[in-house]
C-alpha cells in the first residue's frame, strides 16, 4: 500500500490538512460567527481517511456546536461556549456574557509528510472586551495508517490568566445542573451517530460514563449516505489542575464527547498562573469492537 503523506495549506481564515488526496480536517482559526455563538476556532469538517464525515457544524439544536473546539461554558461569569447560560434561579437564559477566542498568530506551521504541526497564540476576550487569557495552543495531526484507516490529533494548550484576578473555570454542573459538566475540548458527532455505542477503558461503557473517569472513551457510529461507520477514540490525557478529568458524553439526543477538566468541581486559576491540558483524538475508518479499542487505547495512551 502506498504511503499516505500529510500536508497542510493556509486559506486565509482556515487551514486544510490533507492525507494523501483526502482533506481530513479544516481548522477554521478566524471564524465568521455571531456573538451569540461565542466565536472561537474550530475543526470542521473532520473526515476519515476514506473521506467519511466525522463531525457536524451548527446543528439546529445548538448552533454554537462546531465540530471539535476548545470551549468553556462557565468562566468567572463569562460564557466562552455559546448560547444561553445556566443558573439555578433562571435555568438557561441569555446574558451579555458571551466571550471570544481570537487568533493572534501562528508560532509554528509545518509539515514533514508524517505530521502537521499547528502552534498558535490566542486571546480569550470577555463580552466587555477585557483580555482574560493568553493561550498557547498546539495541534499535531499524525499517526496516519492507511491500512488500518486511522489518523490521530494531539491537542495541548497552556491557558495563562492575565485578568488581574483569579479565574474560576466551571460548568453547568458546578452551577447546579446535574450531569452537565461540559467544558474543555468538545466534539460533536454527525447526526447519524445519534444512538451510537459508547465504549470505555476497563470494561466500562454506555451512558453511565457521564461524569465518570477513564483513560479513554470511544463513540462508534454509522454513516448516512455511505455504507459502514466509524469510531472516534478520545484519550483523556492530562490536566495540570488537581481536579480530575471526567467524561462528558452523550449518545442521545446527539453524539458528543468531551474530556471535561471541570465537570463537577471548579478550577481556581490565580492571576499569572497557567492551566495546562493535553488530549488526543483518534479517528478510525470503521466500527471498532471492545477488543480492538482496548488495543488502540493502549497504543495511543498519553
Amino acid at each position: 500500500m502506498p504511503e499516505t503523506k500529510l500536508s497542510v495549506r493556509d486559506e486565509d481564515s482556515s487551514l486544510i490538512v490533507t492525507a494523501g488526496d483526502v482533506d481530513i480536517a479544516q481548522y477554521v482559526y478566524r471564524p465568521d460567527a455571531p456573538d451569540a455563538e461565542a466565536p472561537k476556532p474550530y475543526i470542521h469538517p473532520i473526515r476519515s481517511l476514506s473521506g467519511a464525515p466525522m463531525s457536524v457544524y451548527r446543528p439546529h439544536d445548538h448552533r454554537w456546536h462546531k465540530g471539535l473546539q476548545m470551549t468553556w461554558a462557565h468562566l468567572s461569569g463569562q460564557n466562552f461556549w455559546g448560547g444561553p447560560t445556566f443558573s439555578v434561579e433562571r435555568n438557561y437564559h441569555w446574558e451579555d456574557n458571551l466571550g471570544h477566542m481570537n487568533h493572534i498568530g501562528f508560532t509554528e506551521l509545518s509539515s514533514d509528510g508524517e505530521r502537521v504541526t499547528v502552534a498558535e497564540s490566542l486571546h480569550w476576550v470577555s463580552a466587555q472586551g477585557e483580555h482574560w487569557i493568553t493561550e498557547q495552543r498546539r495541534q499535531v495531526f499524525h499517526g496516519v495508517d492507511a491500512e488500518r484507516g486511522i489518523w490521530a490529533l494531539d491537542f495541548t494548550t497552556q491557558l495563562r490568566n492575565v485578568r488581574g484576578a483569579t479565574l474560576d473555570f466551571g460548568s453547568p454542573t458546578t452551577h447546579g445542573r446535574p450531569m452537565a459538566g461540559y467544558a474543555g475540548y468538545f466534539w460533536r458527532g454527525p447526526r447519524s451517530w445519534t444512538g451510537g455505542t459508547i465504549i470505555a477503558a476497563g470494561g466500562q461503557g454506555g451512558e453511565e460514563m457521564m461524569g465518570a473517569e477513564a483513560p479513554w472513551l470511544a463513540m462508534v457510529g454509522q454513516h448516512d449516505e455511505i455504507d459502514g461507520g466509524g469510531t472516534v477514540l478520545a484519550i483523556a490525557g492530562h490536566s495540570s489542575a488537581s481536579v480530575p478529568i471526567k467524561w462528558f458524553v452523550r449518545r442521545e439526543a446527539f453524539a458528543v464527547i468531551s474530556p471535561s477538566p471541570s465537570f463537577d468541581e471548579e478550577i481556581a486559576l490565580t492571576d499569572g498562573d497557567t492551566l495546562e491540558l493535553a488530549h488526543r483524538y483518534v479517528f478510525i475508518d470503521h466500527m471498532c469492537d471492545r477488543a480492538e479499542l482496548d488495543e488502540l487505547g493502549a497504543e495511543f495512551a498519553l
